[in-house]
């Protein structure tokens, strides 16, 4: 019997969301001993910062550009290699619950096989095997979607589908409706009950699964859950958690409007112009919403709904494990906590996320549990790692040659340097070609706390403008250093690192087949 892989992913979820990372709001007690017994990463990168292109990069270990999804609405090519394909060829039993996103989940013509699994339930024949898993049970954003979660709610509870948010309009953009008592976008109180949330499904269907595997088998099990990603719409009957009146203003949100668009002012032109509404750069914040017009209590009321959802991730992991326990599994399982990407959750006066590589949306939560029969040790990581690097650490924990189509390389247990004398830094990438016309070409790398961002010309930017920041003096981000001549040579120095690092862009782009 080898070692079993516990792979939790969160959507959209902050670093400070976790207390062992410093979070004071959320209370994350499960996450918290995951990291008092294994390692924590202190520096954590995606790839890209939005769903799809961070999922897939999860999956196959691979660049942005080797692996061909650089936007939402961009499937994952049927034919990319995958890790879970890998593993499951190597003996592993593997499954996937709660949310994909390998491929456009609102796709009414039903071409991708995540759509099709998830329109009439949960059943084992509609359930896989895909990508290398040989079962899938997907959730997305409350009812949304063709997901089976959406699916069991309509058939089992379907006074429960309206209580939900609607992610989309009437015309298929994202949803600028407020709720709550605010009137905070994309925030609603939410009459679902608690036990029927689909944070504690994905559970629910996890630990189905697991009970139903042979004792003597190893797995690898992708524990997705959809939330905190925004609609913010936990139970109605979990709101006493965190009280948005009792919140303090986060540091990253300037309560003086002044301050804000002083600070805005400071960075490339596309930061001021989205937040005065003057530009619609992504699909992934709603294009009818301004920032200008965000409020403090919205903020507060934001990040309220944010870290009770934290708190229900949190518990419903905890399940899971209890359940893994109960098998006698706990000694021989390793267990790798993240997520996809971050979320602004009123930093800069902004919400949601888009072509912006501050900490707010690339620091990430990232802990790894390694298994208690092995070697590793608790450590604190502070050189930055990427989600690149997961799929060859699975592959390193299961025992499996780490194969040459993989980019990442196996996350270090300690804090000695490996990563980094194997790569120049950690990269995160962006481009996007929206409708509108709004072109944005970005590419940032990260070495030694320093953060740099080359912008290439586009609609928005002449190609010459960038972002630098020393992360040890300015965590929060504030003093861009890109014009100062005393930075030119680390700033030069770091966009030639960046130019080693990445792969060369394809000649085309794979087209956007949904916008979601």
């Amino acid at each position: 019997m080898g070692r079993k892989i516990l792979f939790v992913t969160t959507d959209q979820q902050r670093y400070d969301a976790l207390g062992c990372n410093g979070g004071t709001v959320a209370r994350t007690p499960v996450v918290d001993a995951l990291a008092a017994d294994g390692i924590r990463y202190e520096r954590a990168h995606p790839q890209n910062v939005v769903c799809m292109p961070s999922r897939a990069t999860m999956l196959t270990g691979q660049h942005i550009r080797r692996h061909g999804v650089w936007m939402n609405g961009v499937p994952l090519p049927a034919e990319a290699p995958t890790v879970a394909g890998l593993l499951h060829e190597s003996g592993y039993r593997t499954g996937l619950f709660g949310k994909a996103h390998f491929e456009p989940f609102l796709d009414p013509f039903l071409r991708f096989p995540e759509n099709r699994m998830g329109v009439s339930g949960a059943t084992r024949g509609e359930a896989g095997p895909h990508r290398g898993f040989e079962r899938m049970e997907f959730a997305g954003h409350g009812a949304a979607g063709l997901v089976h979660y959406g699916s069991w709610l309509r058939d089992n509870h379907p006074e429960h589908m309206a209580g939900y948010f609607p992610v989309l309009d009437m015309t298929l953009e994202v949803n600028p409706d407020g709720g709550g008592d605010t009137g905070a976008p994309q925030v609603k109180h939410n009459p679902v009950p608690r036990d029927i949330y689909h944070t504690d499904w994905v559970a629910d269907r996890a630990i189905s699964w697991l009970d139903g595997l042979d004792s003597s088998e190893d797995w690898f099990c992708w524990l997705s859950f959809p939330d905190p990603h925004h609609p913010w719409n936990p139970p109605e009957s979990e709101l006493h958690r965190v009280p948005w009146r009792d919140l303090d203003l986060p540091a990253g949100y300037p309560a003086d409007a002044s301050e804000r668009e002083r600070l805005l002012d400071l960075k490339p032109a596309h930061w001021r112009r989205w937040y005065d509404g003057d530009l619609v750069s992504n699909y992934e914040a709603p294009a009818k919403w301004v920032p200008a017009s965000l409020t403090s209590d919205q903020v507060l009321e934001v990040n309220a709904m944010v870290h009770i959802q934290n708190e229900l991730v949190d518990e419903a992991l905890g399940r899971v494990l209890s359940a893994i326990a109960a098998r006698g599994w706990d000694d021989d399982l390793d267990v790798i906590y993240t997520t996809d990407h971050g979320e602004f959750q009123g930093d800069f006066g902004l919400l949601f996320k888009g072509p912006y590589h501050v900490d707010s949306l690339m620091r990430l939560p990232l802990v790894w549990r390694p298994a208690p029969t092995s070697t590793g040790q608790p450590a604190v990581v502070s050189e930055p790692v990427g989600l690149i690097d997961l799929a060859p650490t699975f592959c390193q924990i299961a025992g499996v040659d780490v194969p040459s189509w993989m980019d990442g390389v196996p996350l270090p247990l300690s804090g000695d340097g490996v990563a980094n004398s194997v790569r120049a830094g950690v990269t995160t990438e962006w481009d996007s070609l929206h409708p509108n016309g709004t072109e944005v070409h970005l590419q940032s790398i990260i070495v030694d706390q320093m953060l740099c961002t080359r912008y290439e010309a586009g609609t928005c930017h002449e190609g010459t403008e960038g972002e630098l920041y020393d992360l040890t003096e300015d965590p929060l981000q504030r003093v861009n250093l890109w014009d100062d001549p005393a930075m030119g040579a680390t700033r030069d120095d770091l966009v030639g690192a960046l130019d080693e690092t990445l792969p060369d862009r394809p000649a085309t782009l794979l087209p956007a087949e949904a916008a979601v």
